[in-house]
């Protein structure tokens, strides 16, 4: 099927190219199902042959750990509990970061006396990590939830209003003078250039939040803690057991995905306009 246009003509069937042996080989899916197989396969190969003594279990015994935590309680709760525990404390901190930092990141961008007030304050507390901030938490708030919320918002804050504040900076200039060109306001510079055009890079910095809000909650429940996945990992230090340490970071790599996934569907509900290359 084509369509005419003017005198150019535009085919909109795909062509069924022959199998070949190069397009197997060049395939998407077929080279990411032997990236994972290799590399499970490596995996085994080195816990197999004990390279690290006994301190690396094989996949398989990784698998079967995770369904037995299905079937019993670890600390008077079951893996629906710590997953459910570490989610929560997530949810509440990444969600009470982004709504303070990500609209002052936007104000401090758009308002050089707020720039003023906040950025010298901003840019001395960046650079210490948030994992820092544990032994002062613990101090401050005891080792209840508090503490471990506490250290889940420094770690979400800094990427939220750091990428609000640079995305907004980055707006081409000439957006803007396409709106006054058409008579607009400054309201609609702000509404219809210069907020459209940050979102992408507010979820940017939403995303990189959520994957260090899930470092922190780690820490913090590494610390001290009775549920949550950090609790697992360390109880399977604890007790030498590598398949659980092990089975414990793939679901906390399971649930950081979920969450992710979770805010790439935000975006695309809220940013239909952002654009995607394809092929780099």
């Amino acid at each position: 099927m084509s369509n005419s246009i003017a005198n150019e003509t535009i085919n909109h069937s795909k062509n069924k190219e022959p199998f070949s042996i190069v397009r197997l080989l060049t395939n998407t899916y077929f080279l990411n199902a032997v990236s994972l197989i290799a590399f499970f396969l490596l995996w085994d190969y080195v816990a197999r042959e004990r390279i690290f003594h006994d301190s690396l279990a094989r996949p398989l015994e990784v698998v079967d750990q995770i369904v037995r935590l299905t079937q019993i309680k670890y600390a008077g709760t079951n893996l629906w509990g710590h997953i459910w525990a570490s989610t929560q404390r997530i949810v509440i901190g990444f969600f009470l970061a982004a709504i303070v930092a990500v609209p002052l990141g936007l104000f401090m961008a758009l308002n050089k006396y707020v720039n003023a007030i906040v950025k010298p304050l901003f840019d001395l507390f960046k650079p210490m990590p948030p994992i820092a901030w544990c032994t002062i938490a613990v101090l401050w708030f005891g080792i209840g939830e508090t503490s471990k919320v506490f250290i889940i918002i420094i770690g979400s804050f800094v990427p939220c209003l750091l990428n609000a504040y640079n995305g907004v900076r980055l707006v081409d200039p000439e957006l803007y003078d396409v709106i006054r060109v058409l008579g607009g306001s400054r309201r609609d510079e702000i509404f219809h250039v210069c907020f459209p055009a940050s979102f992408p890079a507010v979820f940017a910095g939403l995303q990189i939040s959520l994957s260090v809000a899930w470092t922190c909650v780690l820490a913090a429940e590494l610390v001290n803690s009775r549920e949550g996945m950090g609790f697992l990992i360390k109880r399977g230090m604890d007790t030498h057991k590598p398949e659980l340490v092990l089975g414990g970071m793939l679901l906390i790599a399971a649930a950081a995905w979920l969450t992710s996934q979770l805010v790439s569907l935000l975006e695309r509900k809220l940013c239909p306009w952002k654009r995607t290359i394809d092929n780099l």
